[in-house]
């Protein structure tokens, strides 16, 4: 049986509420997925560089899971798989719907797969007293990271004008965010310990 409680990453049981969603409408089993995925959906996205669709990812993605619960099966994957399998495509949708380039919708084979189920990182940003101690981190890190970071993830720029501004090119830029990232998440997990 899953423990319940805030900051073990653990919860109800995201299957039953999904069908809970298909078999009765229950909008009280909605809004706690929905509460739930909602800020990973959100953070998951700004580390894709999506900053200012963000909001437009989350609302697409519950949309398609209130609408398609009925199609989730607990035998073929983990409800947060099944959410962030949807999230991937539709976050490609969208890039295409807002007609980026080719080249800016080029995903590392990597990174492709890296889907915040219970991320760490991501579930420590969705918490006011963990996004001080991001804040305090950010200002730990190198300088030229700390930039690529500001620029990046609170002016909500996209990686080719921050290469732009920083005149670097954009290999180095994703390269600087990689290795902060990293660096980000092992002081935030040393801060739960």
């Amino acid at each position: 049986m899953s423990k319940t409680g805030p900051g073990n990453g653990e919860g109800p049981d995201w299957g039953e509420l999904l069908g809970r969603v298909a078999h009765h409408g229950d909008t009280a089993a909605f809004r706690k997925v929905y509460d739930h995925f909602a800020p990973r959906i959100k953070a998951y996205a700004i580390n894709q560089g999506m900053n200012q669709q963000a909001e437009e990812l989350v609302q697409e993605v519950m949309t398609s899971v209130w609408r398609n619960a009925d199609k989730y099966r607990d035998s073929l994957a983990s409800a947060s798989t099944w959410i962030f399998t949807i999230t991937r495509n539709q976050r490609i949708d969208l890039l295409r719907k807002k007609g980026r380039t080719k080249a800016e919708m080029t995903v590392d084979t990597e990174e492709l797969w890296q889907i915040p189920t219970e991320d760490t990182t991501i579930r420590s940003i969705e918490t006011g007293s963990t996004e001080k101690k991001m804040k305090e981190s950010i200002l730990e890190l190198p300088e030229d990271q700390m930039i690529a970071v500001r620029k990046v993830y609170y002016e909500g720029k996209t990686h080719q004008e921050v290469a732009e501004e920083l005149n670097v090119p954009l290999g180095t830029l994703k390269g600087r965010l990689r290795l902060s990232m990293k660096k980000l998440r092992v002081m935030l997990e040393a801060t739960e310990l």
